[in-house]
């Protein structure tokens, strides 16, 4: 289960790459997650899910720009596999593998930013326009990080 888990958070990366750090700050705070006594307690702090939901919503802002370059550049891909791995160590370290959750973050981050990039080109030509597909991405993207961070089951 925490395989699935902190693969998932990863896809979450690659979907929205604040996303993971949005809803394991949350999880953190309302005490889904346990990461009292360790180096991440800080996620519990009372500012931590403000302002990570602050990022986040403005990651999903600017995801809509036309001037945003692609998630596979090197930047943002980079970008991506770190808040997915930071994911994996998140809850691997709650889950009791913290080598489980290194890797299944960081790979579930190349998978989600592989395969969301090439879904949301699929959604946009169906759809005729990208802002469509971009909503439908972000829906998927909350949706799977509630789930994956404990905060919807």
């Amino acid at each position: 289960m925490l395989l699935l888990q902190v693969f998932g958070i990863g896809i979450v990366a690659g979907m929205r790459t604040m996303m993971p750090l949005v809803m394991l700050s949350w999880a953190a705070r309302l005490g889904v997650l346990h990461l009292e006594n360790t180096s991440l307690a800080f996620l519990g702090a009372a500012w931590a899910p403000w302002a990570c939901s602050a990022a986040g919503i403005a990651e999903l802002v600017a995801d809509k720009l036309p001037f945003m370059p692609s998630r596979k550049t090197p930047p943002q891909f980079g970008a991506r596999i770190v808040t997915g791995t930071f994911g994996g160590i998140v809850l691997g370290l709650a889950g009791g593998s913290l080598p489980l959750g290194i890797c299944g973050g960081a790979a579930g981050a190349i998978v989600g930013t592989l395969f969301w990039a090439w879904a949301r080109g699929k959604m946009a030509e169906v759809y005729g326009k990208d802002m469509p597909a971009a909503l439908t991405e972000d829906v998927a993207a909350i949706v799977l990080g509630l789930v994956t961070s404990g905060l919807l089951y």
